[in-house]
């Protein structure tokens, strides 16, 4: 019998820029800058912990990355480093950058925007999602986030109702409610919905606002796994990606204020 071969996954910047790098990274707060051959900014981002960051970034499986960000790990020539203070000093010091330079592989902050707070908390009507001016008493809030809050509440919204009413998907949305048509703040109803889906979805989502997706997206697919359509699987791989992504590179800790 002939054996099959493995192919590993491509890791463009651990050939570019050696193992050293990624192991002699700082465990401390910062931005980092990624910089093309030509040395110009492609991306900044801000981590909690820098060398946990970027070892995200050590392998492009294209299975897994969307062909954006496959795009930008093969066209980095070199990542610089900023330590800061803490993650609120990273936060602001990424601002700052991403108004200056606008990268182009930055798709939230780099235009000023209005102050918006991502917000969720449980009430006895169900789970409320909000978008608010501040945060708020009673809230659990991320931000702000500016204009990226309202397409990723939207997310939130399809990927949580699928979880909490899996057996009225997509097209059992109230109306609008796919398409992002949402008030400042909406709620998914207890009604109907197994009360364990609700006590489980209060600890996805403090992890998830804590800057931990991997519980969240395995509790998303568990719950929606009945929803097999290839349009139901599609909206909701998307829309994982972008929480993911969001949550992964430019999260605040979660808040009860």
């Amino acid at each position: 019998m002939t054996q099959l071969l493995l192919i590993p996954d491509p890791r463009p910047l651990v050939e570019r820029l050696g193992r050293e790098f990624f192991r002699q990274a700082p465990e401390s707060a910062g931005v980092y800058l990624m910089r093309d051959a030509a040395d110009t900014v492609l991306y900044v981002g801000k981590a909690r912990n820098l060398r946990k960051r970027l070892a995200s970034y050590r392998v492009a499986n294209p299975d897994r990355l969307r062909r954006r960000h496959l795009r930008l790990l093969r066209a980095v020539a070199r990542i610089e480093l900023q330590e800061c203070a803490d993650e609120a000093s990273a936060l602001a010091t990424e601002s700052q950058l991403l108004r200056g330079l606008r990268p182009r592989f930055n798709r939230a902050g780099t235009w000023p925007a209005s102050p918006r707070f991502l917000a969720w908390r449980m009430s006895g009507e169900g789970l409320d999602l909000a978008i608010l001016p501040t945060a708020q008493p009673g809230w659990f809030c991320h931000g702000p986030v500016g204009g990226i809050a309202i397409p990723l509440r939207a997310a939130l919204v399809r990927l949580l109702w699928c979880a909490v009413h899996p057996e009225r998907g997509l097209v059992g949305m109230p109306h609008g409610w796919f398409r992002g048509q949402q008030r400042e703040m909406i709620t998914i109803p207890r009604h109907k919905a197994a009360p364990a889906r609700f006590e489980h979805s209060t600890a996805c989502l403090s992890a998830l606002f804590a800057g931990d997706s991997e519980d969240f997206v395995g509790w998303i697919r568990e719950c929606a796994s009945a929803q097999c359509h290839p349009f139901e699987v599609a909206v909701r791989e998307t829309d994982l990606e972008t929480v993911s992504e969001w949550f992964g590179t430019a999260t605040q800790p979660a808040s009860m204020r």
